[in-house]
């Protein structure tokens, strides 16, 4: 029997939009290949092939790009609950089930490349690295009982804060091979941005206040999708001290370009719930918009008191 849920009819709604997408991002996206983008004449054995165990001498990295990397790699790890999530949420039949194939199979490309880098360069401990990994993934990521239409929308937000976090990421490391492979890996994210901000673009069309209710639910409770990895509070921290990722960078390179994009504050076909729902998340942009100035001008004191010491603090 077909489904006849609400949840299920925008989905077929959006179907061909998906299809126009799809064959849109297939014209776009450049084939690479993770091998290229790792130094292999730098690597060499272990101690249990007989070579040398990792020792923190050996990493290039500074902390500050050791803590983006790990976080980065272990978030990209947790791709088999992103799947289960998207594929429970969009399904596995037509356009929708095509895009979560292929939306998989390009993510699955960044966790072998980082991995693949990191543990050649010996940029990170790799024992440390991989009992993080298992205890991650044992974890795995559930995001609640989001609808679709939230589902969508929080994506939209998700891929542009993972590319800016990556692009960021590659500055950080001082390292021409990584950033050239963290410039390719945010270009994905992009293009994952867009296929997803496009799609929220079409459903606002087919239902206005029910995508308002859902974008101002994701921009309100947003939080990455590695926030429940263990030491994220801590890592975040230094990643946010360093600029790769904070406050400002989120109100300003992600949640704002995405909503003026949709034009949420100029549309007038709006009911009571979808004028509620802009009401609050222009109240709540506001606030995220003080928070992160307020950061910017505590770090801007830090860094300043740091030089008057004579060091030299890290800037993305």
């Amino acid at each position: 029997m077909p489904q006849t849920s609400p949840h299920a009819a925008i989905l077929t709604e959006l179907e061909p939009v998906v299809a126009q997408n799809l064959d849109r991002h297939d014209r776009l996206a450049k084939e690479w290949h993770p091998h290229d983008y790792v130094p292999w004449d730098e690597g060499r054995n272990f101690a249990f092939l007989g070579g040398e165990d990792w020792s923190p001498e050996q990493s290039r990295l500074d902390d500050t790009a050791k803590a983006a990397m790990f976080v980065n790699l272990l978030t990209e790890d947790n791709l088999p609950s992103y799947h289960r999530e998207i594929a429970t949420r969009f399904g596995r039949d037509g356009a929708w089930g095509t895009w979560v194939g292929r939306w998989t199979a390009e993510e699955n490309r960044h966790g072998v490349a980082l991995r693949d880098y990191l543990v050649v360069t010996r940029g990170v401990d790799p024992v440390e690295l991989e009992r993080a990994r298992m205890a991650y993934m044992t974890l795995g990521y559930d995001s609640g009982d989001k609808t679709p239409l939230e589902a969508v929308a929080y994506v939209s937000f998700q891929e542009l804060a993972t590319r800016v976090s990556h692009r960021n990421t590659g500055r950080a490391c001082m390292d021409p091979i990584a950033d050239q492979l963290l410039a390719r890996i945010a270009t994905d994210e992009n293009l994952h941005m867009v296929f997803y901000r496009n799609l929220v673009q079409a459903a606002f069309d087919i239902n206005p206040d029910e995508m308002m209710r859902a974008v101002a639910n994701e921009v309100i409770n947003f939080e990455m999708p590695g926030a429940n990895m263990a030491n994220f509070r801590k890592n975040s921290t230094i990643i946010a001290k360093a600029g790769i990722y904070d406050l400002r960078l989120h109100h300003d390179e992600v949640v704002s370009p995405i909503l003026r994009f949709w034009k949420v504050f100029d549309r007038t076909d709006f009911g009571p719930v979808g004028e509620q729902a802009r009401e609050e998340l222009a109240q709540f942009l506001v606030g995220l918009d003080a928070q992160a100035t307020k950061f910017v001008e505590s770090r801007e004191r830090m860094r300043a008191r740091v030089a008057a010491r004579g060091q030299v603090p890290i800037q993305v």
